[in-house]
């Protein structure tokens, strides 16, 4: 298959850009729909990397964020996290033309991107003269405010956002301890969520994909459950500090553990046959019911230990 196609690149360029600015509008625009379209945003700069290569495939997210930028009437908060999906899905792509583990390309990847939004806040924190905790801790209060605004909207009870108000402060007390484990948690479900739509888009295509053979068949390194254990026990320490490292780190696992369920309800579709159209409503409750997602997370923490999918039998090797 062709790394790199560039025939008709300025038509492609044009169609990835106006397909990454409607993805961009909708997760600006309708923050319900907009919740669920972000996930999707960076897949097309991931495609057109790949299709076009380097430099022409780095026209669709620059074009796109210069098009947001003047549809928003400048810079805001919300461009670095435009910025950070644009950013993942053209490292994805970097990285995917390595044909590297999917492994690799997906921490690799993860780790770029963090490492260069942990940059981007510290840059902005020294010009600003305001420390990360205060700027993380203003932008949570007012993305709390957005939150109460909406459910106004919305037609909550008043007796629930009452609760909900009064509750404000100790909610931005804990969301301020865990944005680090909730910025990698939800870095590494938007890069695996991508690499599996793109390789499904790509293949269909006749675009390079790595050959990473099947993804329902991925578990997680042995030794990270150790890891697991060990943050579940700081959480047992009497110092608050040590508690939220423990707690940071086991969100973190979890989300891990988390794609390592899905991968073994996936492994059973294809085993069993599922109908696409029961596999999508089945996914649909996974995604909309928390404890369909605790079972989920259930089965990736014990199938390190029962193998569900018995991966070392003979049929599997």
């Amino acid at each position: 298959m062709p790394r790199a196609v560039s025939g008709g690149a300025a038509k492609d360029i044009t169609t990835g850009t106006i397909i990454t600015v409607l993805f961009l509008a909708v997760t600006s625009y309708l923050p319900l729909i907009g919740f669920f379209c972000a996930l999707f945003v960076p897949l097309p700069t991931l495609f057109y990397r790949t299709k076009l290569g380097r430099k022409l495939g780095l026209a669709v997210p620059a074009a796109a964020f210069f098009i947001m930028t003047a549809l928003l009437g400048g810079i805001s908060m919300d461009h670095a996290f435009f910025l950070e999906l644009l950013l993942l899905g053209f490292v994805l792509g970097e990285f995917l033309s390595m044909d590297l583990s999917v492994d690799k390309t997906v921490v690799y990847a993860c780790a770029t991107v963090l490492l260069c939004a942990l940059a981007g806040v510290l840059l902005y924190a020294n010009i600003s003269g305001k420390s990360i905790g205060s700027l993380v801790s203003a932008y949570i209060a007012e993305n709390l405010k957005l939150t109460m605004s909406l459910y106004e909207s919305m037609g909550v009870p008043e007796e629930a956002l009452v609760n909900l108000s009064n509750s404000l402060d100790k909610i931005q007390w804990v969301l301020v301890r865990i944005i680090p484990a909730m910025v990698v948690c939800s870095t590494l479900f938007v890069a695996w969520v991508n690499v599996l739509l793109a390789r499904a888009v790509m293949v269909q295509k006749g675009i390079f994909f790595p050959n990473f053979g099947a993804l329902n068949r991925w578990k997680a390194p042995d030794p990270l459950i150790w890891v697991l254990i060990c943050c579940g026990g700081l959480l047992m320490v009497p110092a608050v500090g040590i508690k939220m490292i423990g707690l940071n780190g086991l969100l973190i696992l979890l989300t891990v553990y988390f794609m390592q369920g899905i991968a073994v309800v996936s492994y059973y579709f294809e085993k069993k046959r599922f109908p696409k159209g029961l596999r999508l409503f089945l996914y649909s409750l996974i995604a909309l019911q928390q404890i369909f997602l605790l079972l989920i997370i259930g089965l990736g923490v014990f199938d390190m230990w029962l193998n569900f999918r018995k991966l070392n039998s003979e049929n599997n090797v």
